[in-house]
């Protein structure tokens, strides 16, 4: 057994003696990078972040920020890793370090109080800095100052820089204020022709490793290819199944868990590919949210109107969408999307694949038709799209919050007839649900005030809501109806008559 090795700060080290579960925040803090902080243990704050080099969308590499404190370090075996402390630069040995840019901006623009945040935020940024369409649009240098009331700044959350804040969507700052962490963002300019950092994008990334580690009576194990993971999935049913970590990595940490056996399957090849077809659009389930939607650019609006809304960037960059149906929440946000956009999912197993439907997926609270030893190879997209979306998620808050309701649309409208709708509802019943009796007061009656009212009526009905700590389930009734009226009242104009 090869040893289980990951690069830190251009540093190869063995992950052993750690424990298969052990994070990366709590690897790099042992070896005195404490510079990644824990503050939430459940990728919420971002204290944590840290860069891993990841396959690039428009260049080899991506410096990509994710949640140390989620993702075990037997997950990076092989991989490299920069820290808050491997950005700054030593010119010359007994020389003080020059600060990387993003850090003098965050220093001279008072990003920084307590400074416990900082180190979580300087990451995240400095994968902003680096992001290559940023570059490509950039404007101004480092010299400028974006204040709120910019003229020239487009809107408060893209700078004339290039820089789009909901980078730093899973970063929180508990003092220093977001206007100087803004003004800090906002003034970066390009990195340099020398910056080592930019250069080792023009670079393959590392290239994916078998990973064996084991230690005591538990095993963190990662196979090279889709039927390798399968006959070992064969052999260990009960062996956890991970890619980003972003919902195990909760478990770990808040609830104590250990599994004996966790099996990896964010690198297989098969599992992270992207193909679009005359009939339909095949997405890979393990490839994140992020590199779904840089990949797609848009071309499927209502996955564009989810993905800002889905948790944080922070988030987005590990989870993926295999993830997120194989836990089968009823809150997940992406089920309900999937939902109106008559998805189904290819699963496979030793023995072969099969397609089903994903509104015959779940069977009920986190269960679904999903056999032992299988796993969510793919989501299949049928084509063409329906032209009228929308996804609405009603949260207490805008960003980086759990769904009290979600409500995804996709309706086809000809000639002012409703002619076929599609409406996914999560958070109002044990599983995600299709709105079937909405869709059928829908389907071939004019798109009116009156119909939409009518259906309004239906859509209150649906599911079985109950009441937590997120919402009443007289309120989620509401929100449903509502919903649709605000679909209404939003694409009327845009409605051929």
């Amino acid at each position: 057994m090869v040893t289980a090795r990951i690069t830190v700060n251009g540093k190869e080290a063995p992950i052993a003696p750690a424990a298969p579960h052990t994070t990366v925040l709590d690897f790099l803090r042992e070896r005195g990078l404490t510079g990644t902080k824990e503050g939430c243990a459940e990728g919420e704050c971002g204290a944590c972040s840290v860069l891993v080099a990841r396959p690039g969308v428009n260049k080899p590499t991506d410096w990509v920020p994710v949640n140390a404190c989620l993702v075990p370090v037997a997950a990076l075996d092989g991989q490299e890793v920069v820290t808050s402390e491997g950005l700054a630069t030593v010119e010359a040995p007994g020389t003080p370090p020059v600060l990387h840019p993003v850090q003098e901006e965050m220093a001279v623009r008072g990003g920084s109080q307590c400074g416990y945040c900082t180190p979580g935020f300087v990451c995240s940024m400095a994968a902003e800095y680096y992001r290559p369409e940023r570059c490509a649009h950039a404007d101004r240098g480092p010299d400028a100052t974006a204040g709120a009331d910019d003229g020239d700044s487009g809107d408060t959350e893209h700078g004339p820089n290039g820089f789009d804040l909901h980078a730093l969507s899973g970063n929180l700052c508990r003092c220093t204020g977001y206007r100087p962490i803004r003004d800090a963002a906002f003034a970066v300019g390009t990195p340099s022709d020398e910056d080592p950092l930019a250069r080792r994008r023009e670079q393959d990334p590392p290239a994916p490793v078998a990973t064996e580690y084991r230690q005591d009576d538990s095993a963190f194990l990662r196979r090279s290819t889709l039927a390798e993971t399968l006959r070992l999935l064969r052999e260990r049913p009960d062996a956890v199944v991970v890619a980003g970590s972003t919902d195990w990595g909760v478990e770990v940490n808040i609830r104590s868990r250990r599994a004996d056996c966790v099996i990896a399957v964010d690198r297989l090849p098969e599992l992270r590919g992207l193909r679009v077809e005359s009939d339909h659009i095949e997405i890979g389930a393990a490839l994140t949210l992020t590199e779904i939607e840089r990949r797609l650019d848009g071309t499927v609006p209502l996955l564009a109107q989810l993905f800002p809304q889905f948790a944080s960037r922070l988030i987005r960059n590990g989870a993926t969408l295999g993830g997120n149906l194989g836990t089968g929440s009823p809150i997940g946000d992406s089920p309900p999307v999937l939902l109106a956009l008559e998805a189904s999912l290819v699963l496979a197993d030793a023995d072969g694949e099969r397609e089903v439907p994903l509104a015959d997926y779940f069977t009920g609270y986190r269960q679904s038709v999903r056999r032992p030893g299988e796993l969510i190879r793919a989501v299949r997209l049928p084509l063409p799209l329906s032209p009228v979306t929308a996804f609405h998620k009603i949260a207490k808050r805008r960003f980086d919050d759990i769904s009290s309701v979600a409500v995804a649309f996709a309706l086809d409208v000809e000639g002012g007839t409703v002619r076929k709708a599609r409406i996914g509802l999560g958070g109002v019943a044990a599983t995600p649900v299709r709105a079937l009796a909405t869709e059928a007061a829908l389907e071939g009656r004019p798109w009116t005030t009156e119909t939409a009212e009518a259906a309004a009526e239906v859509l209150r009905g649906e599911g079985t809501p109950m009441s937590d700590h997120r919402a009443s389930a007289g309120y989620r009734a509401a929100m449903l109806g509502q919903s649709l009226l605000k679909l209404y009242a939003q694409t009327t104009e845009a409605v051929p008559s």
